[in-house]
C-alpha cells in the first residue's frame, strides 16, 4: 500500500510541476487575444454548446461566486459569453459561449497547441493512455 501511495504522490507532484511549467505561457497567449490568464482559463473550461452553471465555474476556479460574476460580466460585455437561467432550474444561471466566444476559444486552443508540445514526445499510444487516465480522474471528480 505504501508504494501505491508513494506513486500516487509522485504522479501528483509531476502533474503539478508540468502544469506550472506550462502555465507560464498563458499570459502571452492570452495577451495576444486581449484576455487575462483567468479569462483564458474560463474560455478553456466552457465547451461550445455545453452550458456551465456559474456555481460549477466558481467551484472549479476555487473562488467566490461574486468573483465569477465579475469575470462573466467582463466576458459577456465582450460578446464572448451569454448568461441565462438553466432550463432545468431557473434559479441556476448558466453560461455558454457565443459564436464569437467559440471562435476565440478555438484560436486560444490552437495557440496553446501550436508550438511543439511536451506531450508530443510521448508515443500516440502513450498519449491516448494518458488521455483515458486523466478523463477517468476528471470524470470521477465531476460526479
Amino acid at each position: 500500500m505504501k508504494g501505491e501511495e508513494g506513486d500516487a504522490c509522485r504522479a501528483w507532484q509531476l502533474l503539478m510541476r508540468f502544469f506550472f511549467t506550462q502555465r507560464g505561457e498563458l499570459p502571452s497567449w492570452g495577451a495576444e487575444l486581449g484576455l487575462s490568464p483567468v479569462q483564458c482559463h474560463v474560455l478553456h473550461l466552457i465547451e461550445p454548446g455545453r452550458p456551465l452553471a456559474m456555481s460549477r465555474l466558481a467551484a472549479t476556479l476555487s473562488c467566490d461566486a461574486s468573483n465569477v460574476t465579475g469575470l462573466v460580466d467582463r466576458l459577456e460585455a465582450r460578446g464572448l459569453l451569454v448568461r441565462r437561467p438553466s432550463p432545468a432550474d431557473r434559479r441556476v444561471k448558466v453560461i455558454d459561449l457565443t459564436p464569437t466566444g467559440s471562435r476565440l476559444r478555438a484560436q486560444l486552443l490552437r495557440r496553446m497547441s501550436g508550438e511543439p508540445l511536451p506531450l508530443s514526445r510521448l508515443s500516440v499510444r502513450e498519449q491516448r493512455a494518458l488521455v483515458r487516465m486523466l478523463e477517468r480522474l476528471v470524470d470521477d471528480e465531476s460526479d
